[in-house]
């Protein structure tokens, strides 16, 4: 097979909403399964998706004395089901609605010997959700959309990780959500944060002081794909901040710095700008928020 030339920061193809909307269902299909057999990791770390050198995987999953892994593959297009014991099923991915993709990834895992139930109700979305087992309305997949995706999530999963390096205290890995199709890196103060409103996963997720950093593809009001950065709580005066690169802005509604991917793709240095739009962002919150910032700071190795 011929090596492939990977362009960084790619152009999204004309259509690739579409692909998108789909994704995002299957994703959460497998997110699912996720969910029913990992170890319940705080944050819900443990149900993330990984990026790979060839899309998005789960973590090692277990189902009785056998280990399990899924893997979107956007080079192959292939849904890769891995068993510790040797097994292996690849699914294509292509055109089908989410109802067919729900029933073949079920009856596949029933034919390995993996059954697994889940609830088949999709979340954090801003339209109506649709049962899996009965959405017709999405089954849209252009290859080269879910690769220019992916190609995304791989840089940005290299520039967060990069900024993290610097951080000793506790922060998360940059990976992928895929209840709000995002990638996402966090850093915690180690403080208690006041209760939040919400689902258990959601009070769990911020129940301690967080600055988050992320990318994706827009939805609701931010309609195009974007980075974007915030602190939760939010101190007082994060409105104000002066923030790099300048086209980045504070969203009034989402409570959030955002960034458009399309500023920092054109850009003369696009990994330059994300890192000023994430260290200026986090500078500036750990400021107004008190973080003991110089107790985070990676020491100079000599």
């Amino acid at each position: 097979m011929a090596l492939m030339t990977m362009e960084r920061w790619p152009a999204l193809p004309a259509g690739w909403k579409d692909t998108y909307a789909t994704l995002h269902m299957w994703t959460q299909i497998v997110g699912k399964i996720a969910l029913r057999t990992a170890p319940p990791l705080n944050h819900s770390w443990g149900v993330a998706f990984q990026i790979t050198a060839r899309g998005l995987s789960t973590r090692a999953l277990t189902h009785g004395d056998r280990t399990f892994t899924i893997e979107f593959d956007f080079l192959e297009h292939q849904l890769r089901i891995a068993v510790s014991d040797g097994t292996l099923r690849l699914l294509r991915l292509r055109p089908q609605t989410v109802a067919a993709f729900y029933d073949e990834v079920m009856g596949t895992l029933r034919g390995m010997g993996l059954p697994v139930q889940i609830w088949t109700m999709p979340v954090e979305l801003m339209a109506p959700p649709i049962r899996f087992e009965a959405d017709t309305q999405h089954g849209s997949y252009a290859p080269a959309s879910a690769t220019a995706l992916w190609r995304i999530f791989v840089s940005c999963e290299r520039v967060l990780t990069a900024a993290r390096c610097e951080f000793v205290g506790k922060a998360s890995p940059a990976h992928f959500f895929w209840g709000g199709f995002d990638i996402a890196l966090s850093r915690f103060s180690g403080r208690r944060a006041p209760p939040r409103e919400g689902p258990a996963f959601m009070r769990e997720a911020y129940s301690h002081e967080v600055i988050s950093h992320g990318f994706w593809p827009g939805s609701g009001p931010v309609s195009e794909p974007a980075f974007y950065a915030y602190c939760a709580p939010m101190p007082p005066g994060s409105e104000q901040l002066a923030v790099m690169p300048s086209a980045a802005f504070y969203h009034q509604e989402f409570g959030e710095f955002i960034l458009p991917y399309e500023a920092v793709r054109s850009a003369p240095d696009p990994d330059g700008a994300l890192r000023s739009f994430v260290d200026s962002t986090y500078e500036g919150f750990a400021e107004l928020a008190r973080w003991d910032v110089a107790a985070f700071e990676r020491p100079t190795i000599r």
